[in-house]
């Protein structure tokens, strides 16, 4: 069937293509064969004269002879001009329907042949209009800027990113939206995504998101500086122009980092406590490229966001570690050494001589040392947006490190930095902590309490994605809920709503996705990134920055070896013209631990159709699908932006990934089924990271691969986790938790064929020896679940059994595990292996291209068909979203 014949059926009768979406989307048209009034829908074919565009047309002349035929031709011209245009725009427009469905699992043929609400998988994009209007049903377009839009980067296309999702437009008058109507459902059940705007923000009172970053550090520099100038212009670009991600975040090192070439500082004279021999003009950062590569960046900012251009680049700076002659010896040391040999390693509790009491002459030197070092760049063209006490305060690292606790911290923020600071630096932040969520809490109590000497000096809080351990799969995959407690203490100890809550550190490691070559991997990072992100900003965060953003194409150079990921690589060998560049630039020592980068083996074309764009290898920088994935947020959640309510939600029809009747979970491989990853509750989707097994020693099991294709199989643990204060996944041992099946109601009010589900306990058999049962129960979020509400992630954890907190549901057949403890905020939820697949995020962005931003992530390897909604329950849009796939919908 061609594409007209598809559109207006043939003359018998037969149901156009079109006809049958709408057939199967609002039910059938059979009583008004013609099609919908003209008010209707956008791509319908009918006019004022009424009937079928087919049946009004002739098909041949009136008159005999040649006058008469091009007569009458012209007459049929001039009569249906504005018909025949419409029909060019609806095959047009079916076109590009086409092109759509490589988008999705269901084909041309699947739409076509649909005659019924099952026969087609999965939905087309469809937006829904409340507004009458004189053509078609929709309002007259007076710009671009009026019409809704979907934007997708997706594993099925790889190549095809930040592409637009062909979309229809309907008018409420069509039945959709009014009078208690609602969509009809397509082959597979469809998540509700309830969007709340009309509310507000979900955190009025507190400072706006600041945006999205990443840091400078002389890695970067240097892979910056191995670029031809069209390759140095193209990575500016793509960073911080208008047609990249947009970055209005940085950071850097005070001092070197780990990603440097070797440590270094500023300041090496031992004892001049005046710092009269200090660097002024940080000759190191100059020389490297990071002063150069910061201007320039700040400069392509300004120009590119005009609207941002009162604040520029906001960068935050960070030290490592002090000179060495400021720091105590390290265990690393000889034995009598007065002072730290090296700026790595690190001594504990206090890594400075003399700690950070009032009197330490060392603690004093070390705050004039930032306040010189914030003056240095000031005089460069850099003025620095906040500085923080210490990189990872917690972690004596075996690189350029300085420990301290949460005390040690305080009193060095209360007695030196803050006062010097605020003498000669009043308009820099200062952000404490800066390490990993985990711990937050417990340093908010010592810092930021109103009797704490530190708590008036302190500007916010840095936070690192990390899981803390050695197991790098659980980056960015816990720490949310610690998060939500951390912003409900602020509130509790009356912390001023100003004070800034930052993501200051993110990345995987080891190594590069391009170096290691699986696509999967690689994308599975990106999912990652968008996940945590959207669970910072849900909890309230002010903005995220990333580590490195630009890296050579093993994740260096580091001179500990310590090789991570980044959103763009330097790969000058690739270049065109750069045939005789080394593989291997001098500052690179790090040899090749995980092998040859395989991505150096792919063809141009290749790595093109593998999604890293050949445009950009041929001026030698790779991109990755972070970047993409990173787009799809920062390009569109400008500065200025809130977060608002938003949840993916279960809707009347079946869950998301299993039909109604079906016990099979969907979704794919659960890849969160690791020991460690959080318990969770999260409304309920039919998938496998809600699909439990109770084993034959009576633990709750759940299994899985990482993302290398290992399998993995882990048990809900037998106690709170001391640091999360929540359930953790375990291995299935003695530290797994057994469980007794325990209905609540009595027995004799139980009867064999009662349709009414069971609640039951789950009393825990293996636990410490207690006076009572202790049971499995529900956990609330602090912070309210912050703007995905109570039901976005409750914890889990071991409790009383005579409450509903520890009444449960256990749907053997189908693994699931629900509870009704929430139902009051909204519904049931499920027994989560850390969060579903399908998640979504809510922004009022005044600054952005359009005046609200959803974004939806899809770490499914299915399809899912969503229809996002108003708080009244009424569609705003329906559509489906591939497998691992992400999506930003724009509106007004």
């Amino acid at each position: 069937m061609n594409k007209l014949s598809a559109l207006l059926g043939d003359r018998t009768g037969q149901k156009s293509e079109y006809q049958q979406i709408r057939d199967a989307t609002y039910g059938s048209s059979d009583a008004t064969p013609n099609g919908p009034p003209d008010q209707n829908a956008t791509t319908t074919g009918s006019s004022s004269g009424g009937g079928n565009v087919a049946e009004r047309m002739e098909y041949g002349p009136t008159d005999s002879g040649l006058s008469g035929f091009v007569d009458d031709w012209m007459s049929f011209l001039r009569r249906y001009a504005c018909t025949l245009a419409f029909i060019t725009l609806l095959v047009v427009f079916l076109a590009l329907q086409g092109q759509r469905a490589a988008h999705r699992p269901t084909t041309s043929e699947d739409i076509g042949d649909a005659e019924s609400v099952t026969s087609i998988l999965h939905r087309p994009c469809q937006f829904y209009r409340r507004d009458a209007s004189p053509l078609f049903g929709v309002r007259p377009v007076k710009s671009a800027r009026m019409m809704p839009k979907v934007l997708q980067t997706s594993l099925g296309e790889p190549a095809n990113q930040w592409g637009e999702v062909a979309c229809m437009y309907y008018d409420a008058q069509w039945g959709v939206g009014s009078a208690g109507q609602d969509v009809k459902e397509y082959g597979m059940p469809s998540a509700d995504i309830n969007v709340d705007f009309a509310s507000g923000p979900t955190f009025p009172n507190r400072e706006p998101i600041l945006g999205f970053g990443g840091a400078f550090t002389e890695a970067t520099a240097l892979n910056y500086r191995s670029l031809s100038k069209e390759g140095r212009e193209a990575v500016l670009e793509l960073l911080f122009g208008s047609t990249g991600l947009g970055y209005s975040l940085g950071r850097v090192h005070m001092n070197s980092c780990d990603f440097c070439v070797a440590s270094y500082n500023f300041a090496d004279k031992d004892g001049d406590f005046g710092l009269e021999y200090f660097d002024n003009d940080v000759q190191h950062d100059q020389d490297c490229g990071m002063i150069e590569m910061m201007v320039k960046a700040d400069n392509i900012s300004r120009t590119a966001w005009p609207s941002e251009d009162d604040h520029g680049l906001r960068v935050v700076a960070s030290p490592w570690s002090p000179p060495p002659w400021m720091k105590a010896p390290t265990p690393d040391d000889a034995k009598g050494a007065e002072h730290a040999e090296n700026m790595t390693g690190s001594a504990t509790p206090s890594c400075l001589r003399e700690g950070t009491g009032v009197t330490s002459k060392y603690a004093e030197t070390w705050a004039l040392f930032f306040s010189k070092f914030i003056t240095a760049y000031k005089n460069l063209g850099i003025d620095l947006f906040a500085i923080t006490p210490q990189n990872e305060p917690e972690f004596p690292a075996p690189w350029d490190a300085c420990a301290y606790t949460a005390k040690v911290e305080r009193d060095f923020i209360a007695y030196h930095l803050g006062p010097m600071l605020n003498k000669s630096h009043p308009d820099v932040k200062i952000l404490m902590f800066d390490h990993n969520k985990d711990h937050a809490p417990i340093w908010a109590k010592t810092i930021l309490n109103q009797s704490s000497p530190s708590a008036p000096f302190v500007d916010g809080t840095a936070l690192h994605w990390y899981a803390g351990g050695m197991d790098r799969l659980l980056d960015g995959a816990v720490g949310s809920a610690n998060m939500h407690k951390f912003m409900s203490m602020l509130r509790t100890m009356n912390v001023s709503d100003d004070h800034l809550v930052l993501g200051s550190e993110a990345c995987h490691c080891p190594t590069t996705g391009y170096a290691g070559g699986d696509l999967k991997v690689a994308w599975a990072r990106a999912e990652r990134y968008a996940h945590t992100i959207l669970a910072d900003l849900a909890a309230g965060s002010n903005g995220w920055i990333e580590w490195n953003v630009l890296l050579d194409a093993i994740g260096g150079p580091n001179h500990l070896g310590n090789l991570c990921d980044s959103p763009l690589l330097a790969v000058p060998y690739r270049a065109k013209g750069g045939e005789g560049i080394p593989h291997t630039q001098k500052w690179e020592h790090a040899g090749h631990p995980f092998g040859l980068p395989v991505g150096d083996n792919f063809t141009r074309g290749e790595l093109n159709a593998r999604g890293n764009p050949a445009e950009y290898v041929d001026k030698g920088v790779v991109i990755q699908p972070i970047y993409f994935y990173m787009g799809h947020i920062s390009r569109h959640v400008r500065p200025g932006s809130r977060a608002v309510h938003a949840l993916v939600d279960t809707s009347s029809t079946g869950r998301t990934f299993r039909k109604e009747g079906q016990v099979v979970a969907g979704g794919g491989i659960n890849d969160n089924a690791r020991n460690g990853m959080e318990v969770t509750l999260w409304p309920c989707e039919g998938s496998t990271r809600q699909s439990w097994k109770l084993n034959g020693k009576g633990q709750l099991q759940v299994f899985g691969h990482d993302w290398l294709g290992k399998p993995t199989s882990s048990c809900v643990g037998k106690s709170s986790n001391n640091t999360f204060h929540g359930m953790l996944l375990t291995k299935c041992n003695k530290f797994a938790g057994s469980y007794d099946v325990v209905p609540v109601a009595a027995a004799e009010d139980l009867t064999e064929d009662s349709d009414i589900k069971t609640a039951i306990n789950l009393v825990l058999k293996n636990g410490p020896a207690q006076s009572s049962k202790r049971c499995l129960v529900a956990k609330p979020l602090g912070n309210g679940g912050g703007a995905y509400g109570p039901r976005g992630g409750a914890q889990v954890a071991i409790g009383k059994c005579g409450n509903e907190t520890a009444e449960w549901f256990f749907d053997e057949e189908t693994g699931e595990i629900s509870s009704d403890y929430l139902l009051a905020d909204g519904g049931e939820v499920c027994l989560t292996t850390g969060w579903p697949f399908l998640q979504a995020g809510a922004f009022s962005t005044p600054a952005g291209e359009e005046e609200k931003s959803v974004i939806i992530l899809n770490e499914a390897a299915e399809a899912a068909n969503f229809v996002l909604k108003d708080p009244k329950g009424k569609p705003i849009m329906s559509s489906s979203i591939p497998a691992h796939s992400i999506q930003t919908v724009l509106f007004e």
